[in-house]
């Protein structure tokens, strides 16, 4: 099976986040993307990203979930 687990970054107003410091590329599993999360949501956070949504190939695992309380 070949799913791939992607963020998607959202700001305050609900509308995409896009650019390179970004992680646009794919996961091989939930754990690594959450983990990859867990290390950068700060950076995340004062890129303007204020929710992200984690996805399992095309489908909505969960989210939008804040990182205002990511501490």
């Amino acid at each position: 099976m070949s799913n791939e687990w992607t963020w998607s970054y959202e700001d305050l107003s609900g509308a995409p986040v896009t650019g390179d410091a970004l992680v646009s590329s794919a996961f091989p599993t939930q754990s690594d993307a959450e983990t990859w999360l867990g290390a950068q949501w700060q950076e995340l956070s004062a890129a303007g990203v204020a929710a992200v949504t984690l996805h399992e190939s095309d489908a909505v695992v969960y989210g939008p979930m804040s990182l205002a309380d990511g501490s």
